[in-house]
């Protein structure tokens, strides 16, 4: 008789403990999913009304991804962005065209709009950029420094002087011939091999990894977005380089001004400045 009891006493305590560890699992589980953390996400401003934004070529990822983030936060808004060198839009916006935005790629570029009154208020610089080489990936050119730009029989290309890239670019050739390492006739040996002047960077970057180009001079965010498999990036030494700034303002030709301030505010926060770190922009200067 006392085996018998003694079995069902022990039948008993398996029950209770397996009951234990059952509940002890679900209430683990129940656990795990109230803390679940919600992934970060930036906060968009509201918009009303759609945007069109004229912007520098060298803008194009990173604002396409704004684009994107903010047409998802703002249902019904849509922004149109317009891409080219920041001198054709210059021309365009003082011929007339309509844009709520300009974000150009220099100074040079924007100071004639705001001269001409076709801006509100003063421009802003939101980002800044540098200098680099790019060759193929197979360097038929075997252009390995900037000292090798001026070889005899290479084929170069840069953007047109009047495009910020090509403009900096010719400026960090003045930088190089100022110094004797270089000798005061690098700038000139180096553009006697210029093979062809491209409406933006962009197009220089697609001349080099088409192969129909030996170097060309682009920004470095440029490069790190093209396929690396096709191109070899080269620097440019920080006393030789130029650093190119980024204004951007409210045109007064545009239809929504309210929005093109707020996507300004944007741009400026730390949202806005988190997705051009993304591709590789260097920070505004401090006020």
């Amino acid at each position: 008789m006392k085996r018998i009891i003694s079995a069902l006493l022990a039948l008993v305590l398996v029950f209770v403990l397996v009951a234990c560890g059952s509940s002890t699992s679900a209430d683990s589980g129940m656990n795990t999913e109230t803390v679940t953390a919600t992934p970060n996400t930036a906060t968009a401003p509201k918009i009303s009304g759609d945007l069109t934004i004229f912007a520098a070529a060298s803008l194009t990822e990173a604002f396409t991804d704004m684009k994107t983030e903010l047409e998802a936060a703002n249902p019904g808004t849509h922004i149109t962005l317009n891409f080219a060198g920041s001198s054709a839009l210059r021309t365009q916006i003082l011929q007339g065209a309509s844009s709520d935005l300009f974000a150009s790629a220099d100074m040079q570029n924007m100071g004639p709009v705001v001269q001409a009154g076709d801006v509100k208020g003063d421009p802003s610089i939101f980002a800044q950029n540098r200098l680099v080489i790019v060759v193929p990936a197979n360097n038929p050119g075997n252009v390995n420094s900037v000292k090798d730009l001026a070889s005899s029989g290479l084929k170069l290309v840069l953007a047109q002087e009047q495009v910020p890239v090509g403009n900096y670019a010719r400026q960090s050739l003045d930088k190089l011939s100022a110094d004797s390492t270089y000798g005061s006739d690098f700038k000139a040996k180096v553009l006697a091999n210029l093979a062809s002047n491209e409406l933006n960077v962009k197009d220089v970057l697609a001349k080099v990894q088409l192969g129909e180009a030996d170097a060309g001079i682009v920004y470095a965010t440029d490069a790190a977005s093209a396929d690396q498999s096709k191109i070899k990036t080269i620097d440019i030494p920080e006393q030789f380089n130029i650093i190119a700034q980024y204004p951007i303002a409210v045109v007064k030709s545009g239809s929504n001004p309210v929005g093109g301030k707020a996507f300004i505010d944007y741009l400026l926060s730390p949202a806005g400045q988190s997705i051009m770190a993304k591709y590789g922009f260097i920070a505004p200067p401090a006020p």
